[in-house]
């Protein structure tokens, strides 16, 4: 039986489906993805034999390629949440977008060298179950 996942973008209008299983997970703390998601990182899901469907809004779907580098991604044009996007064979879903649970977890932070200053020792920052006024 064949995985399948769901996923959409913040404001609905863009959906897929992945048919198939993922084969690696990556929390990518280079500079390009620090920009592209605002974050820490990026948190991405790889795969080689899986199946990208678009159940809506495909053409909303924007790409974009850094030039002079293989650094790419795609995003709604609405909302601006990052997409799917095919590399030759591979698909690479932000896990964010997932609506769908997943059971596979990290397998390693990328990029280190490239680590935001601000990002170390996060474990001890307050936690929080909703937002909180400092």
């Amino acid at each position: 039986m064949n995985e399948k996942y769901v996923g959409s973008c913040l404001c609905g209008a863009v959906r897929y489906e992945i048919i198939g299983p993922f084969e690696s997970f990556f929390l990518c703390h280079c500079q390009r993805c620090r920009k592209g998601t605002g974050s820490a990182h990026a948190a991405n899901l790889f795969s080689t034999k899986a199946t990208l469907n678009w159940l809506s809004g495909e053409e909303k779907v924007r790409g974009f390629q850094v030039p002079d580098t293989r650094h790419s991604g795609a995003f709604c044009s609405d909302c601006g949440s990052p997409m799917p996007t095919l590399h030759g064979q591979r698909i690479k879903v932000p896990a964010g977008s997932l609506d769908s649970e997943i059971t596979i977890k990290p397998d390693a932070h990328i990029f280190m060298e490239d680590k935001a200053g601000w990002d170390n020792e996060l474990e001890k920052v307050e936690k929080y179950d909703r937002y909180q006024t400092p």
